[in-house]
C-alpha cells in the first residue's frame, strides 16, 4: 500500500513538471513576436513572423503655416523719472521746523513739504509793516503843505522857491512811502518762503531735509518726479535705429513677469561714441511694476513680416534646445488612420503669438509636424496619424 502511494505522488509530481515546461514554451514563443522599437532613424521592425510593429501613440499632425507677423527688437535699459524736480529753501541759513511728506508720496502743486522756522521773517515783516505806516503819515503832510504853499503862492504869499521847496519834500516822501512799501512786499514774499511747496503734482523720489538744519544756497531737500510718469531709455544698437519710429509700440518685461506696454516716444539724435548706441525713449504708464531705476529687457515694434509658424504644441523642449517630431514616411493605411513612424528635428524658435510660435529654421514649410502627443514620442516611433490638424481646420472654416 505505501508503493502504490509513492507511485500516485510520483504521477501528479510529473504533471507538475510538464505544465511548467509547457508554460515556458509558449513564454518564449510569445516573446518572439512581440514589436521591437528600432533604434533611431531606421524603419519599424517587424516581428519574426512578418507582422508590423504597433503604433506607440495615436496623433494628429499639421503642417507649417506662413503668416504676417510684427517684426520686432529686443533691447535693454534703464527706467528713469520723465522729469525730476530738485526743491530746495529759497532762504538761507533758516532752521527747519517740520516736515510733512516722505519718499513715495503722491503731492499736488503747492502743497506743503516742509515748513521753515519763520519768527525772523515775522519781526521783519512787522517792522516792514510799521515803516508803511510812518510814511504814510509823513507822505500825507508832505502832500497837504505843498497843496497850502500853492494856493499862498497864488495869493502873493509864498514865492517860487518856497513853493518848490514844498512841491519837492511832497514827492521825497512818495518815494520813501514806495520804498517802505516795496520792504513790506519783500518781507511778505520771505515770510511765504518760510513753506517748501512742491512746484508741481508728483511723487516725491528723495527727501534729504531733516527737522533742525539750517538751509544752504542751492541745497536740495526733496526731489519730484513730475506727473509720476516715468520712461524706458532703451539702448539700441545704431544700425537699428533708422527702423524704429516714433509711436512704435514697446513691450517691457516687468520683474514680476508683468507685461508692460509703452509707446516710442522719440529716437535720440545722437550716438555714444564709446558703445555705439542711441537712446530711444519710450512713455510708460503709471504702473507699480515699473520704478525708476530699474534695468529691464522689452520689445520694440519695427514692422510686419513673414513667419513660418506652428502650434505652440509642437514644439518640445529638451536639454535646452527646441524639438518637432516630422512624419519621416508616406503613410500606411486608411484614410482616416494612417501608420508611420517620425523624426526627431531640432529647430530655433522665435516670436510667440497666442498659440502659435515662430520656427525660424530646421524644417522646411511641407513638413507635416505632429501637434498632439508631440512630448511623448521619441526619434523613430511608429505612430498612428488619425487626422491632419490643418485639414480639420479648413473644415471647420468652411
Amino acid at each position: 500500500m505505501a508503493m502504490s502511494w509513492f507511485r500516485g505522488r510520483g504521477r501528479l509530481l510529473g504533471a507538475v513538471v510538464v505544465a511548467v515546461l509547457g508554460a515556458g514554451g509558449w513564454w518564449w514563443h510569445a516573446a518572439s513576436v512581440v514589436p521591437e522599437k528600432s533604434s533611431a532613424g531606421d524603419a519599424p521592425r517587424t516581428s519574426t513572423h512578418g507582422a508590423a510593429i504597433r503604433p506607440s501613440l495615436t496623433v494628429t499632425v499639421t503642417s507649417p503655416r506662413k503668416e504676417d507677423w510684427l517684426q520686432s527688437l529686443s533691447v535693454d535699459g534703464n527706467v528713469v523719472a520723465w522729469q525730476e524736480a530738485v526743491i530746495g529753501a529759497e532762504l538761507d541759513q533758516y532752521r527747519i521746523t517740520e516736515i510733512d511728506v516722505q519718499v513715495g508720496d503722491t503731492v499736488k502743486k503747492g502743497q506743503v513739504l516742509a515748513r521753515i522756522a519763520d519768527d525772523t521773517v515775522a519781526s521783519e515783516l512787522a517792522e516792514a509793516g510799521a515803516s508803511v505806516t510812518e510814511q504814510e503819515a509823513v507822505a500825507g503832510e508832505a502832500k497837504g503843505n505843498a497843496e497850502r504853499a500853492q494856493a499862498l503862492r497864488a495869493q502873493g504869499f509864498y514865492s517860487q522857491q518856497m513853493q518848490t521847496q514844498f512841491t519837492t519834500a511832497e514827492r521825497t516822501a512818495q518815494a520813501r512811502l514806495a520804498a517802505a512799501r516795496a520792504r513790506l512786499q519783500s518781507a511778505e514774499l520771505r515770510m511765504q518762503k518760510t513753506s517748501v511747496t512742491a512746484p508741481d503734482g508728483g511723487i516725491i523720489s528723495a527727501r534729504a531735509a531733516t527737522v533742525g538744519s539750517l538751509t544752504q544756497p542751492g541745497q536740495e531737500l526733496f526731489r519730484l518726479i513730475r506727473g509720476g510718469r516715468i520712461e524706458w531709455q532703451a539702448e539700441v544698437p545704431a544700425v537699428n535705429l533708422t527702423q524704429i519710429r516714433p509711436g512704435a509700440q514697446a513691450i517691457l518685461s516687468a520683474p514680476n513677469g508683468e507685461q508692460v506696454q509703452g509707446k516710442v516716444r522719440t529716437v535720440a539724435p545722437s550716438v555714444d561714441p564709446r558703445t555705439r548706441n542711441g537712446i530711444v525713449f519710450v512713455d510708460l504708464p503709471a504702473t507699480k511694476s515699473l520704478r525708476a531705476g530699474i534695468f529691464v529687457r522689452g520689445e520694440i515694434e519695427t514692422g510686419r513680416g513673414p513667419a513660418l509658424t506652428l502650434p505652440q504644441s509642437a514644439v518640445v523642449l529638451r536639454e535646452g534646445h527646441a524639438y518637432v517630431f516630422r512624419l519621416a514616411t508616406e503613410s500606411s493605411g486608411t484614410s482616416a488612420a494612417a501608420q508611420t513612424h517620425v523624426e526627431q528635428i531640432r529647430v530655433k524658435t522665435g516670436r510667440r503669438s497666442g498659440e502659435r510660435i515662430e520656427i525660424v529654421e530646421g524644417i522646411e514649410p511641407a513638413a507635416r509636424i505632429v501637434t498632439s502627443g508631440a512630448g511623448f514620442l521619441a526619434d523613430g516611433d511608429v505612430v498612428m496619424v488619425v487626422a491632419d490638424a490643418a485639414g480639420v481646420a479648413e473644415k471647420t472654416v468652411q
